[in-house]
């Protein structure tokens, strides 16, 4: 990366400073931390370190550090020059041919790197209670987490993507219960849900109607004889038998949605095996061993307070049942014991007093602390028409496989990981339907299709340039030509009279070059939104080269340059657009 490029550049001299005691009081112990960034006015540069930092060490100028350091750098395919604190770099013209050259060559692995090295991630997201369809915040962890996946195998991590199904505990039962009434609402009997208090109890949405009509059709006798033996009060086995097949169907409509919304799990993990198979109880045996519970009021608690948390925590009620505590900390002991590296969650912000006491669990169970990271999203503000629509479980609403139909899977996947993750995201339906430059999906998926068109313009044996058609047999195709240039080819690029041709020219192969910065960032940060900031940048950059770059020129060197250019940008928007989920279409 040319960043890294130049930063080496400047610690090397540094270095060299250091050694020979050159560099005022600043010594090999001194710690310090430079970025290179890009100015703000272009005559000064392309690439600008900011190294007045260094003054508290050196106790010099910051002006005369940079002069210092400016001497010991070998110029060699750039210039530099000196503002302030501020060293300054111009590139010369074969760094940037080098850029496209590297794009050709490597095609769809530019910018693939092993900053991961390996390392083993177990990525957990969505993980919703199967008792519904899913709500618009799904479709925001959906997006982001298997975005982040996507871009974290990029870059050499080893991801693991798994679904944890929230199967256990009372709201199964409730689930059954609203199947039992919608069952027998199909057959006639008049009943109805609660509306006191005890309307708490159920899940009243209408998504369970289509549930019972199934399963009548499936089990005919059995839903006969539950309509026949109702007698105002749920028959146990019934219900038993309801809460299963309303958790299978729940989780059956949910796994589909997930795969038609490009999100693909290597595994769901069942809250029930925690219990059936003892990992529940083998954890607490563990915990007890370690002298980490006490009992209290009836009650078994968890020591969390000795180990960050604000206070401690009940594992067991006095009841006897387990707290939602108890089954997670069992999980992710799970985890560790499988042997991955960091455990990543996606949490609603909701969850934040959660992270301590999860933290303490695994400290006590002998891992490190710091292997879980929690991703704390915040939620999505569905706007239509204007205004805010009412988002819940128990009542009519706009779920996410609604909105996916109503406005497709590619815009609500780029619109859902627009934004940070711990960011409210307001999701503007009609923007997001509309096919105008200010719909961000629109004008990123446009600029590929622009690019595609200039190569199937340039192979069309009919079009007219200046009253004379492109000679087809020469070009053979645009693989074939592009591909085969050599990055000499590329000088004819500069020779252009043409000031804008040559500024956006160049400011379109810097903004493809920091393609692999954005991805390595997007990975080491855990920040996919990076990917559609840059996507929407690399557009803006291409629609400004195109509108002052002629593409298709009679100068046969001129016009392989200029298309070996669009190629670079078509790898280069569609492996962006392939990370974070979303089609690259050719024609639009």
């Amino acid at each position: 990366m040319l960043k890294d490029y130049f930063l080496n550049i400047i610690k090397d001299s540094i270095d060299t400073l250091i050694n020979n005691n050159e560099l005022g009081q600043m010594t090999r112990d001194s710690e310090y931390s430079l970025q290179v960034e890009i100015p703000k006015n272009q005559e000064f540069g392309d690439f600008a370190v900011n190294v007045s930092s260094l003054a508290r060490h050196a106790k010099l100028a910051p002006v005369k550090i940079a002069e210092l350091i400016s001497e010991k750098i070998i110029k060699k395919d750039f210039d530099v020059n000196i503002t302030s604190g501020f060293i300054n770099f111009k590139i010369h013209n074969n760094l940037l041919n080098n850029i496209i050259s590297e794009i050709l060559e490597k095609k769809e692995d530019y910018a693939r790197n092993n900053i991961g090295e390996g390392k083993k991630i177990i990525l957990e997201y969505v993980s919703a209670n199967p008792t519904g369809p899913f709500h618009i915040g799904h479709g925001r962890w959906a997006a982001m987490g298997s975005s982040l996946a996507n871009v974290m195998k990029f870059c050499g991590f080893d991801v693991y993507q798994e679904f944890y199904i929230n199967d256990a505990g009372s709201q199964i039962q409730k689930l059954g219960k609203s199947l039992y009434i919608r069952i027998l609402k199909e057959f006639g009997v008049d009943i109805d849900f609660p509306e006191d208090e005890e309307a708490k109890n159920y899940y009243t949405g209408e998504y369970l109607i289509p549930a019972a009509k199934e399963f009548i059709c499936e089990y005919p006798d059995k839903a006969q004889s539950i309509k026949e033996n109702y007698d105002g009060e749920f028959n146990c086995n019934y219900l038993k038998f309801l809460s299963k097949y309303a958790r299978l169907k729940m989780l059956e409509n949910q796994k589909a949605l997930l795969n038609k919304f490009r999100t693909h799990f290597d595994n769901y993990f069942s809250e029930l095996t925690l219990h059936e198979s003892d990992l529940v109880n083998d954890c607490i045996k563990k915990l007890d061993k370690l002298g980490v519970l006490y009992e209290k009021d009836g009650a078994l608690w968890f020591s969390s307070s000795k180990y960050g948390d604000d206070q401690d925590r009940v594992i067991k009620k006095s009841d006897g049942n387990y707290t939602y505590l108890t089954a997670d900390i069992a999980y992710h002991y799970n985890k560790l014991q499988r042997g991955f590296d960091t455990l990543i969650n996606i949490w609603g912000a909701d969850h934040h007093g959660y992270i301590p006491r999860m933290r303490a669990a695994i400290e006590v169970l002998g891992y490190n602390p710091d292997s879980l990271e929690v991703l704390l999203g915040q939620l999505v503000n569905l706007v239509l028409n204007g205004e805010q629509v009412r988002m819940g479980k128990r009542t009519k609403m706009i779920t996410l496989d609604e909105l996916v139909d109503d406005v497709g899977v590619d815009a609500t996947r780029y619109w859902m990981i627009m934004r940070s993750i711990d960011t409210t995201l307001d999701f503007d339906i009609e923007l997001a339907k509309s096919k105008t430059d200010e719909n961000p999906v629109f004008y990123v998926q446009y600029a590929h299709a622009r690019a595609c068109s200039i190569l199937r313009n340039a192979l069309n044996p009919k079009i007219d340039i200046v009253n004379n058609s492109i000679n087809h047999s020469e070009l053979k195709s645009i693989d074939d030509t592009v591909y085969n240039l050599k990055t000499d080819d590329f000088n004819v690029l500069w020779l252009s009279n043409e000031d804008k041709s040559l500024e956006t020219t160049k400011k379109l192969l810097l903004k493809l070059e920091e393609y692999k910065s954005v991805v390595q960032n997007s990975a080491k940060n855990r920040t996919p939104y990076l990917l559609t900031k840059y996507l929407q940048e690399l557009s803006a950059a291409f629609h400004q080269f195109y509108t002052y770059s002629k593409v298709l020129v009679e100068d046969t060197d001129l016009l392989n340059a200029r298309l070996a250019v669009v190629k670079s940008v078509i790898i280069v928007l569609k492996s962006a657009l392939n990370l974070i989920g979303v089609n690259a279409p050719e024609k639009m």
